[in-house]
C-alpha cells in the first residue's frame, strides 16, 4: 500500500492524519450482485443495475463537544433490523480499511440508503463490505493510496470469497480467483443482448446454511461437466447469448441446496422447461435468469406469475458495469 509508506516518509502520525480528515465527506454507490451464475460456483460474478448508496462524512468534533463518535442512519431495507453500532458492517469494512492503512479511525456519520434485498442471493453483505472498503479509500484520498488487488483483498478478508465483492468493486462480469499473494479477478464486458432478470421471493436463505449443504468432494465427472460449462457461460454472456442456456447447467452445488428451498428449485425447472437458462442467484433463494433478450425476460416474468404459489417480485435489470463508484461532496 504506496500511500501509508508515503504518510509515513512524510512524518505525519496517525493522529495527525486522522485530524486532517475532518469535514470529508464522500458519496458512495454500490451495485447489487448475483453469484456462481449456474456452473461457477464461488468463481463468476455479475453486478446488477440496483444500488445501495451511502454518505460517510467525518464530523468536526471540536464543533459540537459531547457528540457520539459513530452516529448511523439506515433508511429503506434493513431499517429497524441492522445494528446502528460498530458492528454494522460497513462501519466494520470501514475500520478494517483505516487499520490496514495504520490510520485511527475518526469520528463518523453513515447514513445508508438500501435497497438490495437482504438475504436473498443478491449480494447484499458484499455490497456493505465494497462500501465500506471504497468508503474509507475515498476519505483517504491523497493520504493513502490504494490498488484495485488491494481493495480486493480487504474485501475478501471480510466477505470469505471473491465472488461477489469482485462484480461489486469493479462492474460487470468477473471471475475471481485466489492466488498465494491473495484473491485476483478479470472484468469482462457482457454482451448488450443479456437482459438479466432477478425474481425475488418474499422469504430468506442464510448464506451460511446453504454452504453446510455442500459436499466435501464431487464426482469426477461432475467437475468435468462444470469446467465446460462454466468455460461456455464466459463466451455466452461476453460474445454468444444464443449459449446461455446450455451454459448455465451446473451439477457442483444447486441440486444439494434444492431442499433448503423447495419453491426456488420448482420455479428454476419450471422456467427451464420452457427453454429459460434460470439459476439460483447466489445462495438463494432469489431466482436468475439470464435471458437473450427483453422479450424472453418477459415471457419468463409471465410463466412464474402462472406458476408461482407464493409472491414473487420481478425485478428486470441491466448489468452494471462501472461497480462501486465513491466522490467527494
Amino acid at each position: 500500500m504506496t500511500g501509508a509508506a508515503a504518510v509515513a516518509g512524510a512524518g505525519a502520525s496517525g493522529a495527525d492524519v486522522a485530524t486532517s480528515l475532518t469535514g470529508r465527506r464522500v458519496l458512495v454507490k454500490v451495485p447489487a450482485t448475483s453469484a456462481n451464475l449456474g456452473p461457477g460456483f464461488d468463481t463468476l460474478g455479475l453486478a446488477l443495475a440496483r444500488y445501495d448508496e451511502l454518505e460517510v462524512s467525518v464530523p468536526d468534533a471540536s464543533a459540537a463537544p459531547g457528540a457520539p463518535a459513530l452516529e448511523v442512519e439506515v433508511h429503506g431495507v434493513g431499517e429497524g433490523e441492522v445494528p446502528l453500532d460498530e458492528s454494522h458492517l460497513v462501519v466494520r469494512a470501514i475500520a478494517h480499511t483505516f487499520a490496514r492503512a495504520g490510520v485511527p479511525m475518526p469520528a463518523l456519520k453513515l447514513v445508508a440508503h438500501n435497497v438490495i434485498p437482504h438475504g436473498r442471493g443478491l449480494g447484499s453483505s458484499g455490497a456493505a463490505i465494497v462500501a465500506g472498503v471504497v468508503a474509507a479509500k475515498g476519505l483517504l484520498e491523497g493520504i493513502v493510496d490504494f490498488s484495485a488487488d488491494e481493495l480486493l483483498d480487504l474485501a475478501t478478508e471480510l466477505e470469505g470469497h471473491p465472488d461477489n465483492v469482485a462484480p461489486a468493486l469493479f462492474g460487470g462480469l468477473t471471475i475471481a480467483w485466489v492466488t498465494p499473494e491473495g484473491p485476483r479477478h478479470k472484468k469482462l464486458m457482457v454482451h448488450r443482448g443479456v437482459s438479466p432478470l432477478v425474481l425475488v421471493p418474499e422469504h430468506e436463505m442464510s448464506t451460511a446454511l446453504a454452504r453446510s449443504l455442500q459436499p466435501e468432494s464431487v464426482p469426477h465427472e461432475d467437475a468435468v461437466f462444470n469446467v465446460s460449462r462454466s468455460a461456455l457461460l464466459v463466451a455466452a454472456l461476453i460474445q454468444s447469448p444464443e449459449l446461455l442456456f446450455q451454459a448455465t447447467e451446473d451439477k457442483l452445488h444447486q441440486h444439494y441446496r434444492a431442499a433448503a428451498m423447495p419453491e426456488t428449485d420448482r420455479l428454476i425447472r419450471v422456467l427451464r422447461e420452457a427453454g429459460h437458462p434460470a439459476v439460483v442467484s447466489g445462495a438463494g433463494p432469489s431466482i436468475l435468469v439470464l435471458a437473450s433478450d427483453p422479450s424472453e425476460r418477459a415471457a419468463a416474468i409471465a410463466l412464474v406469475e402462472a406458476s408461482a404459489d407464493t409472491a414473487w417480485q420481478a425485478l428486470p435489470l441491466a448489468v452494471d458495469f462501472k461497480g462501486a463508484t465513491v466522490q467527494s461532496a
